[in-house]
């Protein structure tokens, strides 16, 4: 287990940041969905010990935050969401310096440093003051920063927070060779629900401090039941009308629908409706959720949904 909490409460006076939350995270690349303010930020905080938890307890690659953190932080690679940089520090002197910060030495943190900005897309602008470096350049040279040590588990903390449609590209491809192909694990944080659906397999989501959803993206999308989405040609009122005279529910977007079939009900049954009506089926396949559905239904709270990026 990559990370594991139970019942941890983070409390600011009067304000419950986290609320007993239970979070298992196996490995891999796992994103921790939310809108702002949910508590990602505060749990990958208290996770690290910057942030002392009010009750409950956790631990990351085994360790306990409470009792083991120079240990934790050694281990884990932090790209924070604010900015980080050192005012007149070139990007090699700013990851060089993080990596003796981590416990390297000089030369084994500068040789190193010069490999991960060199991955980041950064290597002609090593030299160059951070401050002089646009927004995207900042965030990569965060990811360098989080990576000069080789970590065991990187926590990204929207790490593509302010880039344009490019550079946020060009970070999400990052993230997912690291995590797919250099075996990272990665715990995505963000609020942008389509740059976790692009490179993690697993899902948290937290609202208001509390873990509303977690687990397998590809299992929680699928539909619960017999239920298909088709599209086809032909007398679709009629087609509909006689699917929902054997009981089945549709829902009908122009030339699309969306079936379902009661229980028990074997899939043949729609294509012999569908060859009595004259129907052409055209396409087939079972329906699933999307990450936006299975979102929305988890931080609604007395049918209200707070405001997500999507």
């Amino acid at each position: 287990m990559i990370i594991q909490t139970e019942n941890l409460t983070v409390q600011y006076g009067m304000l419950q940041a986290l609320k007993s939350v239970n979070l298992l995270v196996q490995g891999g690349a796992v994103g921790l969905l939310g809108p702002n303010g949910a508590g990602k930020t505060t749990l990958l905080k208290t996770l690290l010990g910057f942030q002392d938890a009010t009750s409950g307890s956790a631990k990351v690659l085994g360790l306990d935050i409470e009792h083991s953190q120079m240990e934790i932080r050694r281990r884990v690679g932090y790209m924070p969401e604010m900015e980080t940089y050192i005012p007149g520090m070139s990007g090699i002197g700013m990851v060089t310096y993080m990596g003796q910060l981590s416990g390297m030495t000089r030369t084994d943190a500068m040789q190193r440093a010069h490999e991960m900005l060199f991955y980041v897309g950064l290597g002609e602008a090593r030299y160059r003051d951070v401050q002089t470096y646009s927004t995207g350049m900042k965030q990569r040279v965060k990811l360098a920063s989080a990576l000069v040590h080789d970590p065991d588990i990187l926590l990204l903390d929207e790490p593509t927070n302010g880039m344009d449609p490019d550079g946020r590209s060009d970070m999400l491809a990052l993230v997912y060779d690291l995590a797919n192909d250099r075996g990272k694990n990665v715990l995505f944080c963000s609020h942008l629900l389509q740059d976790v659906e692009e490179v993690c397999k697993d899902i948290q989501v937290l609202n208001e401090g509390e873990l509303r959803i977690s687990g397998d993206l590809r299992e929680l999308k699928q539909e619960a039941g017999n239920v298909y989405k088709l599209k086809v040609a032909g007398d679709i009122l009629a087609f509909v009308e006689a699917l929902r005279l054997k009981r089945c529910e549709v829902e009908v977007e122009g030339r699309n629908l969306k079936v379902w079939l009661p229980q028990n009900t074997p899939l043949q049954r729609l294509f012999e409706i569908a060859y009595q009506r004259k129907i052409q089926i055209r396409h087939l396949a079972p329906s699933e959720k999307t990450l936006e559905e299975i979102f929305m239904n988890a931080v609604k709270k007395n049918g209200e949904v707070a405001n997500a990026d999507i």
